[in-house]
């Protein structure tokens, strides 16, 4: 059932909580849940909610090894944004919506909004 947008959204994540969010001795967790029969709720909890993510570079800056990851998921994602708690964590989230053989409209791109 996993789309190539969404393996595509939970390595971004995996990868930015392993690199960004671990501290040692504790994980991160992930979880992959149906909002509604057409959504596609990806989360990632990490332990380290004092640190905030930050999208990448844009426009005319020069281009870098990394910071480019949550370009991507925002970029596929329907919505994306963070969480904050409880403490010490944080939740990065993104939403997708399915293609289930029907079309359904795409919600406009919100990024960085609770939910």
């Amino acid at each position: 059932m996993p789309t190539e947008p969404a393996r595509l959204i939970v390595a971004e994540l995996a990868a930015n909580a392993a690199l960004h969010g671990r501290v040692p001795g504790r994980s991160f967790r992930l979880t992959l849940t149906l909002a509604t029969p057409w959504t596609l709720r990806i989360e990632l909890t990490d332990t380290r909610g004092e640190r905030m993510p930050e999208l990448g570079r844009r426009g005319d800056e020069p281009p870098g090894e990394s910071g480019h990851g949550l370009l991507l998921v925002e970029e596929l994602a329907t919505r994306w944004g963070v969480r904050v708690g409880p403490p010490p964590s944080k939740t990065v989230w993104a939403k997708l919506d399915l293609a289930c053989g029907t079309t359904r409209p795409r919600h406009p791109r919100g990024g960085r909004t609770k939910g």
